[in-house]
């Protein structure tokens, strides 16, 4: 260590800044497409070279840059996007901090050739990553820019040696392009790797172009599984796919949010999203979804990160729970038979999934031929412990709280009701329900219905699971929190940010049917528990409830916990695998899980019904071949 202050060179202080925005292969081609994207294009082509190592060119058709600006481009801190310091308070770009180019000229060899001129003529600057003073050259180019690097961190040797095998740098690259070509649908984009096409995107403007697109990236059996949503309030909105729990994945490799079209990670969205996903969703799997938030930029800082993958939200309850609520209405709503606007915008149509037959969205709906019930006239609830009972004789016939569209027509869900064949249903026009109408029982455990499309399969218990747990939520949140004092109240040493952080949050505890008095600087009494959860390590409960009011400014763990509690209590109190049903006591269950929500999953997560398809059928005997 030197003794001495002095000034680093130009050439140094690049080097440095290029740390933090040039990583690898994908961090270039993100920053130039970036780029391209600011200066207007519709049409990006990406050509690499042994994972761009080697070689990486960005071609666009943008609107180019004017021959004085083309040394200065390459300079440190040179953008055209931000003026004045205000201007940082409403970011409308992707890039903005001028650095990018002079970075990556500064650790590779790089080109930039650019035209504004609709006839053809342009101009080349180059730079080999080291101080320099740019010479212009003339340059045939049509109306755009084109930038070539070459030979990354050759003047690095000890970064260079940190890059990973050609495969997979390539690979990091193609999840960029992908990455960005799921943030603006109406841009062409084409990747090229070793002279071979890997992507080619078309441009889409309406509804189907873009699942088009999602689907080529995202997959097809994520759009046959994903849920179309569109919400706006509060100077938000949310639109975007989100598929059902019963595609959730071993990995979070398939989730992509975007603010105001910039991709992004942030602890505030995931925690909204795991929070929407924790009823439905099995224990270690994570949900997919291609989700975008749109709202005003003087309300999200982006300046937060050189890399701006990150952001830091102006009101950030505001917006966990716009997108807390929109999701866990979106998966609440998503029932079989419900019905969405069509991609045209049409007040009417189904929107149907191309394996399952289950229409999807989140717009109202009931099936034309079965008696409505809306899930607010529910019977009123009452006791948790009367609704055990109810649900826990399994001695008796097992009743709906709907009356039973039987095949006959017949409403009263009677055990002795024979019901008679679908054919006249089906061939009156009137068609099925759509979880359709029971016709056996498999093994004590499935319940088989026929509807338009085919076959159902159910499996009676998780379904029944999910049944009784939702109802027992409602009767739980009707009926409040009952509490229960303590004999001997529990003493907890906390520190005094925890003890003060109780103060001043006391209300939350109060509103969950705890009851705490602070006894000391550094201690808490706890005189009353909610009396569902008696026996628990409340001691454990309370210090991570305050860990939670401290770090995120409110904590949904005692609520977790006593879901997890019904959760057990409906598990125990369902239908059992090897109870015989009758077939109206089989459509009662199939009319009840129309109604009630998230019932295509249990409590655990696990998937209750399926559909097979009459063609599926048709291919397993080789019927019409």
């Amino acid at each position: 260590m030197h003794d001495r202050i002095q000034q680093l060179s130009p050439r140094l202080a690049n080097q440095i800044a290029a740390g933090e925005v040039v990583e690898r292969p994908a961090s270039v081609i993100k920053e130039l497409l970036e780029n391209s994207l600011d200066a207007g294009a519709t049409r990006l082509d990406v050509d690499m070279e042994k994972g761009g190592i080697k070689r990486m060119k960005v071609r666009d058709n943008g609107k180019g840059i004017e021959r004085d600006d083309l040394a200065l481009a390459l300079a440190r801190h040179a953008t055209s996007k931000i003026h004045a310091l205000e201007d940082l308070d409403a970011v409308a770009t992707l890039g903005f901090r001028g650095e990018a180019l002079a970075s990556i000229s500064s650790v590779a060899r790089l080109t930039l050739t650019s035209s504004r001129d609709e006839c053809g003529q342009g101009w080349q600057v180059s730079a080999e990553g080291r101080e320099m003073h740019a010479q212009l050259t003339p340059a045939a180019h049509p109306r755009g820019t084109t930038v070539d690097v070459r030979d990354l961190f050759f003047n690095t040797p000890a970064r260079r040696k940190f890059l990973r095998t050609e495969k997979t740098e390539f690979n990091r690259v193609d999840e960029t392009v992908k990455r960005l070509a799921l943030s603006r649908f109406d841009v062409s984009i084409s990747l090229r790797h070793n002279g071979k096409g890997v992507l080619s995107l078309r441009a889409g403007s309406n509804r189907v172009e873009m699942e088009r697109r999602v689907a080529q990236i995202c997959g097809p059996a994520f759009m046959q599984k994903a849920l179309h949503i569109e919400v706006e309030r509060s100077g938000l909105r949310l639109w975007g796919w989100v598929a059902e729990p019963a595609f959730s994945r071993s990995q979070a490799d398939l989730q992509f949010f975007y603010v105001n079209g910039r991709a992004i990670r942030d602890k505030v969205v995931s925690h909204a999203v795991r929070r929407a996903f924790a009823d439905v969703l099995h224990h270690g799997r994570h949900p997919a979804f291609v989700l975008y938030l749109e709202l005003d930029p003087a309300s999200v800082d982006v300046n937060v990160h050189p890399t701006k993958h990150e952001v830091r939200f102006r009101d950030s309850r505001l917006v966990h729970d716009f997108l807390f609520g929109s999701l866990h209405r979106a998966l609440a709503d998503a029932r079989p038979g419900q019905r969405e606007k069509t991609a045209e915008g049409a007040e009417t149509g189904v929107a149907e999934t191309a394996d399952t037959g289950r229409v999807t969205g989140a717009q109202g709906g009931e099936f034309a031929g079965q008696q409505k019930m809306p899930l607010g006239n529910r019977p009123s609830p009452g006791n948790l412990q009367q609704q055990m009972h109810a649900y826990g004789t399994l001695h008796q016939p097992y009743r709906g709280h709907a009356a039973v569209a039987e095949p006959n027509g017949d409403a009263t869900g009677s055990a002795a009701a024979a019901p008679q064949p679908m054919g006249s249903k089906m061939a009156s026009g009137e068609g099925a329900p759509p979880l359709g109408f029971a016709i056996a029982q498999l093994h004590g455990i499935y319940v088989l219905a026929q509807n338009d499309h085919g076959l159902i399969v159910v499996d009676m218990h998780a379904a029944h699971e999910r049944i009784v747990y939702e109802q027992m939520k409602v009767a739980h949140a009707a009926g409040g929190i009952q509490a229960q004092p303590l004999l001997v109240p529990v003493s907890l040493a906390v520190s005094q940010r925890e003890a003060d952080c109780f103060e001043g949050r006391s209300g939350v505890f109060t509103s969950l049917g705890f009851v705490l008095q602070r006894a000391g600087p550094e201690t808490l009494l706890v005189r009353q528990v909610p009396t569902m959860l008696h026996g628990a390590e409340v001691e454990q409960l309370v210090r991570d409830v305050l860990s939670d009011l401290i770090g995120q400014g409110d904590s949904d763990r005692i609520g977790e916990r006593i879901n997890r509690i019904l959760g057990t209590m409906a598990c125990h109190g369902s239908v059992r695998a090897n109870r015989r049903l009758t077939v109206p006591e089989m459509n009662a269950l199939l009319r009840d899980m129309e109604r009630t929500e998230r019932s295509g999953q249990c409590n655990h997560g696990r998937p209750t019904w399926t559909q097979v398809k009459l063609a599926d059928l048709d291919k397993w005997f080789m019927r019409g071949q």
